[in-house]
């Protein structure tokens, strides 16, 4: 697999019906479902992934292999508050992470993590596809 992959989680995922996740869906291919090793807060009416070492913590989303990252980075960045222009720290941030597929093979992958603390925020069992 070569390209620019997408780990979705939350508000970009297929089902969410906005004009991002639309935007997403017009503009990348859908690879398959897959697990982030990681836990789900809820930071307000949309969920944070943070990273976890345990691998009993396990995100469900989506992949997307985007189809042209000039247009489709600048617009995502900007939905999940990150970059230099937003105030810091940035809500969110673009990392390549390790992602595993439905079919149990691991990729590396963009994710948007929440990048604040998350005293306080409610944990969302997550219940993966796996």
């Amino acid at each position: 697999m070569s390209g620019d992959y997408l780990f979705v989680y939350g508000t970009l995922r297929s089902d969410a019906g906005n004009d991002m996740s639309q935007l997403l869906a017009g503009n990348a291919d859908f690879v398959d479902y897959a697990v982030f090793q990681g836990r789900l807060y809820r930071v307000d009416y949309y969920p944070g992934a943070v990273p976890s070492d345990d691998p009993e913590d396990r995100i469900p989303g989506e992949i997307y292999r985007l189809q042209d990252t000039v247009c489709l980075w600048p617009c995502l960045d900007s939905y999940e508050g990150c970059g230099p222009e937003f105030p810091e720290p940035n809500e969110y941030l673009r990392q390549r992470r390790k992602v595993r597929l439905g079919n149990g093979k691991s990729i590396s992958a963009w994710i948007y993590l929440y990048n604040r603390p998350i005293d306080g925020l409610e944990l969302i069992e997550c219940a993966d596809r796996s």
